[in-house]
C-alpha cells in the first residue's frame, strides 16, 4: 500500500501511525495555527499546489457528471464573494445556505469562509416554522436557496427584518419573484480573485443548530479551527487516509455535521476527491450503484441507511462492483447483527465515531488498529480527552456509569450557543463539556452509550436507557421501527412504553402486543420490558433519521 505521504504529502495536524491505539494517541500533538482561514487551507492551497486536481464530483439526477478542480472551486468560490459582497453582505454575518449536496452548497460554504462570514447549513427538509426560527434566531442577513424551496423562504420573509439578499440557485433560467438573484447569472461579471479574510482560528466560522430532539434548537457556533480538529477522526476511522485512490461520499445531508465537517472538509485538507449526489431520500439500489459506478473507496453511512441496505438481497451487494477500503458509521449505537451483516456484506468492519454538534467526532474505531466491540462506540480519538464524569465532574472508575464529557481546551469545542450565555455555562462542568449522553468506559477504553439524559429511564430503582430495547424490539421480525420513553408511573417511578411502526401485512392486536413483550422480557431484563405499547403509522424522524423521542414524550 502507498503511504499517505507519497499520495499528497503529510500536513500538520494528521496522525502519525503506530502499532496500537495508545501509540498512535501519544504521538499526536495539535498544530492549530493562530491565523486560519478554511477556505484558504482546504481550497486554496490545493488549487496553487495542483490546480487540475478534482475536488469535487458531482452526479445530477438525469445521469450527469461534474467534476471541479480546487482552481475551479476557488475561482468560482471568489466570484461569488464578490456577488455577496456588492449587495451588502460582509464580515460576521450570517450566511443562510439552504441546498441539498450539490457544487453550489460547497461553493456557498467556501465563499463565506473566504469572506470571514458566517456559513449557517440548513436542511432543505425544514419546515416553514423550523427554517422561520433559524433564521430569525441568527439574524441571517443573505440566504442561498435552492428553486424548489423558495416558496417555503417567501411565506415567511415578511417575518424576517434582516433578511436583505435571496440568491436562487435555479437551471432552468425562468423569471424570479423580486428582489431575488439568479446564482449563476450573479457570477458572470465577477473576477476570479478575492483575497480571505485574515481570520483567527478561533474567528467564527459556522453556525450549527441542534436537532431538536431535547428542547428547542440552539445554534452551536464553531471557529474555523473545526475543520482542522475534523482531521484525527477522518484519519484514524478510514484507516489513516489519505491513501493511493481514496474517494469520499456519503448519502448525509451536507447542513449536517456528518457531511460537510466529517467528510467534505477534512477529505478536502488532504486534496481527496469528494463525491456529491442529491439523495433527497435514501434509496438503497442507488446507493449501491452509486458506490459501484464510482469507485467509492470511503464512504460514510449513517445507521439508517445501513439497515435500509441490510434489506437488499444479500447476492445484489455480494455481486456488485462496491469495493469500498473504509465504511464509517454514527449517530447511534450499532448492534452486533448489524456489524456481522456488514462484514459479511462488504468484507470489512465498520467503523463506528461518535460526537455531537457541540463537539464532534471525539470517540471512533479503527478495526485493523484496534479490534472492534460490539455495542461500543470506540476509544478516545488523538486530541481529545474524552472521560465519563460524575455529577461534580470527577472522572470516575472504568465501568461506572456518569456523562460522557469532553475536556477543553480543543480544537473541536463549540465557541458558545448563539446568543445564550447562561446555556453555554451550562453545558459544562469546570472544564469538562456535558455531552448531555450518559455511558460507561470499559477497562479496554471503549465507551459504551448509555442514552441521553432526558431518555433514561428510572423503573423501580433501575436505570435504563432506550437504545437497547429500541433495538431488541426492532430485531424482531414484525417490527419495523421501535422508540422507547418512560412514562409517570405511580407503583414504579417510570415505567417504559414503546411506540411501535409494524412491517407491512401484519396488524397490532393483544396478542402481538404480549408477543413483543415476551421477546423484550426473554431477550434482556425483566424491568426493560415495554409495559405499554402504542402502535403507529410513522414515527417522528430528524433530517438525519434520528428518533425524536420528546415529541412522543410531549403528545
Amino acid at each position: 500500500m502507498i503511504s499517505a505521504a507519497k499520495v499528497t504529502g503529510k500536513r500538520k495536524n494528521s496522525l502519525t501511525q503506530a502499532d496500537t491505539h495508545i501509540a498512535t494517541f501519544e504521538r499526536f500533538r495539535w498544530n492549530i495555527p493562530k491565523k486560519y482561514n478554511i477556505a484558504t487551507d482546504v481550497c486554496d492551497f490545493w488549487a496553487k499546489k495542483n490546480k487540475d486536481k478534482p475536488a469535487l464530483i458531482c452526479l445530477h439526477d438525469d445521469g450527469r457528471q461534474h467534476s471541479y478542480s480546487f482552481s475551479g472551486l476557488s475561482r468560482i468560490s471568489c466570484q461569488l464573494a464578490h456577488l455577496l459582497a456588492e449587495v451588502g453582505f460582509g464580515r460576521r454575518m450570517r450566511l443562510g445556505i439552504l441546498l441539498p449536496q450539490s457544487p453550489e452548497a460547497a461553493l456557498s460554504h467556501l465563499a463565506a469562509y473566504r469572506m470571514g462570514a458566517i456559513a449557517l447549513p440548513l436542511s432543505i427538509f425544514l419546515g416553514e416554522q423550523s427554517l422561520l426560527y433559524r433564521l430569525k434566531a441568527s439574524s441571517t442577513r443573505a440566504i442561498i436557496i435552492e428553486k424548489d424551496s423558495l416558496p417555503k423562504l417567501l411565506a415567511i420573509k415578511d417575518q424576517l427584518p434582516d433578511l436583505r439578499s435571496i440568491i436562487v440557485v435555479q437551471t432552468d433560467r425562468a423569471a424570479l419573484p423580486p428582489g431575488c438573484l439568479d446564482f449563476w447569472e450573479g457570477l458572470r461579471a465577477m473576477p476570479g480573485t478575492y483575497e480571505a479574510a485574515d481570520t483567527l482560528s478561533d474567528d467564527p466560522a459556522l453556525l450549527i443548530f441542534t436537532s431538536g430532539t431535547t428542547g428547542h434548537p440552539k445554534g452551536a457556533l464553531h471557529a474555523h479551527r473545526i475543520a482542522l480538529a475534523h482531521l484525527p477522526a477522518l484519519e484514524l476511522s478510514h484507516d489513516f487516509t489519505p491513501q493511493e485512490g481514496d474517494l469520499f461520499w456519503t448519502p448525509s445531508d451536507w447542513a449536517l455535521g456528518n457531511g460537510m465537517l466529517n467528510i467534505v472538509l477534512p477529505a478536502w485538507h488532504h486534496s481527496l476527491p469528494v463525491l456529491s449526489y442529491n439523495m433527497r431520500k435514501f434509496n438503497a439500489d442507488i446507493a449501491l450503484e452509486v458506490m459501484a459506478q464510482f469507485q467509492v473507496r470511503n464512504v460514510f453511512l449513517p445507521p439508517s441507511a445501513l439497515r435500509a441496505l441490510q434489506k437488499l438481497p444479500f447476492d445484489q451487494i455480494r455481486q456488485s462492483d462496491v469495493k469500498l477500503r473504509t465504511l464509517v458509521s454514527g449517530g447511534e449505537a450499532l448492534d452486533t447483527a448489524l456489524l456481522e451483516w456488514g462484514r459479511k456484506a462488504f468484507g470489512l468492519d465498520i467503523a463506528e465515531i461518535y460526537g455531537q454538534t457541540e463537539c464532534n467526532a471525539v470517540l471512533g474505531n479503527n478495526p485493523n488498529l484496534f479490534p472492534l466491540k460490539p455495542g461500543s462506540m470506540g476509544k478516545k480519538i488523538p486530541g481529545h480527552h474524552v472521560a465519563i464524569i460524575d455529577d461534580q465532574g470527577r472522572e470516575v472508575k472504568a465501568g461506572l456509569t456518569g456523562h460522557i464529557a469532553v475536556k477543553r481546551p480543543d480544537p473541536a469545542l463549540f465557541l458558545e450557543y448563539w446568543r445564550d450565555p447562561d446555556g453555554t455555562a451550562e453545558k459544562y462542568i469546570d472544564n469538562w463539556l456535558l455531552t448531555g449522553d450518559r455511558g460507561v468506559m470499559d477497562q479496554d477504553g471503549y465507551f459504551y452509550f448509555g442514552g441521553r439524559e432526558d431518555d433514561i429511564i428510572i423503573c423501580a430503582g433501575q436505570r435504563m436507557g432506550p437504545t437497547e430495547i429500541e433495538y431488541c424490539l426492532m430485531s424482531h421480525p414484525k417490527v419495523a421501527l421501535a422508540a422507547v420513553i418512560g412514562v409517570p408511573d405511580p407503583d414504579h417511578g417510570q415505567i417504559v412504553k414503546a411506540f411501535i411502526q409494524l412491517e407491512p401485512d401484519h396488524v397490532a392486536n393483544p396478542e402481538l402486543t404480549k408477543e413483543l413483550q415476551d421477546y423484550v422480557k426473554q431477550a434482556l431484563e425483566e424491568h426493560q420490558y415495554p409495559r405499554l405499547i402504542d402502535y403507529v403509522q410513522s414515527l417522528p424522524m430528524t433530517s438525519n433519521g434520528k428518533i425524536m423521542r420528546r415529541l412522543l414524550r410531549e403528545a
